[in-house]
């Protein structure tokens, strides 16, 4: 859920009690820099953490932010996952954590690491640097144990108490009616009945709700006489037929509470069916939220049919132990740790992996085939919200099964590139050319994602080289599409070298070498090439065309204005509807279509290249008829990404022609896609060309503000504002002219309250159409 600032998790239960709680978190969050939650799995760490960061959250004037740290299984994603937590997309190739501290140094913002104690020692060294270099930051961890930062502040969690206050006996109830709305503690003895469950469970909130969602099979009375027989049993550490849970409940073992809520975990366990059970064990190999279908795809094997997958996850939600939202289902930590210690006791870790693995693959692959099409924005955000398992499996992949790891870094990579995983993208690239074959079409593919990563981290260097290397190999294989893919990089890779000339006889050369068909309708049967696009006369460079998308801005520090649109950011939709905001299932076909086909992914960059390289020319009349088919080509098969940046340019040139009305349209129809897709990125380099269109039309205080707020922006993804040497100019003489329409006291004013505006409010600002003149 957005709050006004930040972002906290839904909750989707209710709260019980804790009052106490929250008013020592209160002072606590007000005195301290640092304060841990301590105490034991399922005593309510998380949804009091959650709670107290809500009820303080107007206090931090950039927010609270929520991290959940229960997903990963070692320390290599942690700063990653902080650092997308608080909004960070860093572009550059600084140290992660150098670019964190320096994002948060003048922040005041509450930051929430939930479920730190399998982190301890990496948690402490982050959250020590990021404390010395912040201090405007304040923490809020939850974790079994301290950290042992310095200056930490331990608050120990406490069950909810069973005599005297009517807390625990309070939550079994709601969680009775949650579970089957006509159930209750009317029937005589039950109220008596679960008080005494509570007081056998001590308090622990996770085990009351394990009993309350037990309670469907039996009485409450019935599930007290269990309960209390579970517990006063002796246990025989010998007994090879008693449960795992039971020896878990050895005193030599486990602290008490540990052991009570283990040990009604186990009871949990022992209610549900054996392919219940099973499922629980395999489910705990997924890292993220998962759907009823990724499910299947994990699970399934042996006595679990797809059929009793489905089955099984509809009898662990009635029990409790899997979480469910709508489609999407989750698992606590707690229940998740029990789960893998089953799957360890099976023996099916391995194969368990790999069938993850698989999985993962599959949806790499199926991504990778949807980019091009009226899926894009759904796979685009499929893969982000599965990026912890993504990563889960390409690691198991690059232990074990090195070709496929080279696949499956290959297909993902430039999504991630897009989103602003550039670390990941470049980092997992290298180690699967690292360990891989030495040659075959996925080391091609990767090595054009380890050019398009360093060349948006401004390695131009090594972007020239994998351009190169992907040219000779695709002319050896006589490879078109390899061909093409090579020459977007080179193409890029010119254009923020300043080579725009080069660019544009390369990409013309080649989309020629490779045309077939003309669903443009290019002449004498051909597909339509830039040249023939810009020689079309059907483009007219009026408002009209800029009602879709909106232009994307060139990459910082290129010397082309085509350095940071191609390949900088996200795809982008202009305006879309429901539907194509990602709403759509995949294969869904796109409203209105028609049966053309889609030129390739690679085709459609190709084409991009030339339409900056004629925008970096001069060539502006040209380049506007090209951008204007290539929007018609995209637009044909539902593409956004691409058309985003013909968008782009379009905008550009407008403004370049003196027509700033049509290039604020762009730039806020860009502007509204990339929110959408959460792009820093796009949204900083929408920005600046939306404040220069402003200030161009004498709207000097709006066009500061706008100016500012985009700044703001650069600096989440580690950039100065940076441009294209036409772009310069123009921000110059916008500037320029902002300055003299409102004074340069007003002018200033204005911009650092755009800067100093939260994003999202900066960003509702300059999407208003009116201007302020």
């Amino acid at each position: 859920m957005m709050t006004k600032v930040g972002f906290l998790p839904e909750e989707t239960s209710s709260f019980v009690g804790r009052r106490a709680e929250l008013a020592r978190l209160e002072t606590a969050l007000a005195e301290r820099r640092m304060t841990t939650l301590i105490g034991p799995g399922g005593v309510g760490k998380t949804r009091l953490a959650l709670r107290a960061a809500r009820a303080a959250a107007d206090r931090y004037p950039d927010g609270a932010w929520w991290a959940d740290l229960s997903p990963l299984y070692g320390d290599a994603l942690l700063l990653p996952t902080v650092s997308d937590a608080v909004g960070l997309a860093d572009h550059t190739l600084r140290m992660p954590v150098e670019a964190l501290c320096e994002w948060l140094s003048d922040k005041r913002l509450l930051l929430v690491l939930d479920s730190a104690e399998h982190l301890r020692a990496p948690c402490s060294h982050l959250l020590a640097e990021l404390l010395t270099t912040s201090p405007g930051l304040t923490v809020l961890v939850t974790s079994r144990q301290p950290l042992g930062t310095r200056g930490e502040h331990a608050v120990r969690i406490q069950p909810l108490p069973v005599d005297g206050a009517p807390d625990a006996l309070q939550l079994f109830e709601d969680r009775l009616r949650a579970s089957d709305p006509h159930a209750g503690l009317e029937a005589p003895g039950d109220r008596a009945a679960a008080a005494d469950i509570c007081r056998r469970l001590e308090g622990i909130p996770l085990a009351i709700e394990l009993a309350a969602a037990g309670i469907g099979r039996h009485t409450v009375a019935q599930l007290a006489t269990r309960i209390g027989t579970r517990f006063d049993a002796p246990v025989d550490a010998e007994d090879l037929t008693a449960s795992r849970l039971d020896l878990l409940a050895d005193d030599s073992l486990w602290p008490r509470r540990h052991r009570t809520l283990r040990t009604t975990i186990g009871w949990s366990h022992e209610l549900c069916t054996p392919l219940e059970r099973l499922l629980w064990a395999r489910l705990t190999l997924l890292r993220t939220d998962f759907d009823a279908e990724t499910a299947r795809e994990v699970c399934t094997g042996g006595p679990l049919t797809p059929q009793e997958v489905d089955r099984a996850l509809q009898g662990l939600v009635a029990q409790s132990v899997v979480q469910r939202d709508g489609t999407r289902y989750r698992m606590l930590d707690t229940l998740r740790e029990y789960g893998r210690m089953w799957l360890a006791e099976l023996g099916e870790e391995r194969a368990a992996a790999d069938r993850h693995a698989r999985s993962f693959l599959g949806l790499a692959r199926r991504a990778h085939e949807g980019w091009t099409g009226p899926d894009q924005i759904t796979w685009y955000h499929t893969v982000a919200d599965t990026h912890l398992d993504l990563c889960a499996a390409l690691d198991h992949l690059l232990a074990h099964d090195v070709a496929a790891a080279q696949e499956m870094a290959g297909r993902v990579g430039f999504f991630w590139a897009c989103c602003g995983h550039l670390s990941e993208a470049r980092g997992y690239a290298q180690r699967a050319l690292e360990s891989g074959p030495v040659e075959g079409p996925h080391r091609t593919r990767l090595q054009w994602v380890l050019g398009v990563a360093a060349l948006l981290q401004g390695d131009f260097a090594t972007a020239e080289k994998y351009g190169a290397l992907c040219t000779a190999v695709a002319l050896y294989d006589h490879d078109d599409e390899g061909m093409l893919g090579a020459t977007y990089l080179s193409g890029l890779t010119q254009l923020m070298n300043g080579e725009p000339a080069a660019a544009l006889e390369a990409a013309e050369r080649v989309l020629r070498m490779t045309e077939t068909a003309p669903p443009d309708g290019g002449p004498d049967g051909r597909r339509a090439t830039a040249t023939d696009c810009a020689t079309d006369t059907t483009y007219e460079p009026t408002t009209s065309e800029s009602g879709a998308c909106e232009p994307a801005t060139s990459e910082p520090g290129a010397s082309g204005p085509a350095a940071s649109g191609p390949g900088a950011c996200e795809p982008t939709a202009s305006e879309p509807t429901a539907s194509e905001s990602g709403t759509r299932e995949p294969g869904a076909s796109e409203p209105g279509g028609d049966s053309a086909p889609l030129e390739s992914a690679h085709r459609l960059r190709c084409r991009l290249i030339t339409v900056f390289a004629l925008t970096a020319l001069g060539r502006l009349t040209e380049s506007g008829r090209a951008a204007a088919a290539l929007r018609r080509s995209c637009e044909r098969g539902g593409e956004y990404w691409t058309r985003s940046y013909a968008d782009y340019q379009l905008a550009l040139i407008a403004l370049l022609q003196g027509r700033p009305e049509a290039s604020a349209v762009h730039a806020r129809a860009m502007l509204a896609g990339k929110h959408r897709l959460r792009d820093s990125f796009g949204i900083a380099l929408g920005l600046d060309i939306l404040a220069a269109a402003i200030a161009a039309q004498g709207a000097g205080a709006q066009a500061a503000r706008v100016y500012g707020t985009g700044h703001a922006y650069w600096r989440m993804v580690g950039h100065p504002q940076r441009g294209t040497p036409e772009l310069g100019p123009v921000r110059e003489t916008c500037e320029l002219q902002a300055r003299a329409a409102v004074g340069d006291e007003a002018y200033q004013r204005a911009f650092e309250r755009g800067q100093a505006d939260n994003a999202e409010v900066g960003l509702a600002a300059a999407l208003h159409s009116d201007l302020q003149l």
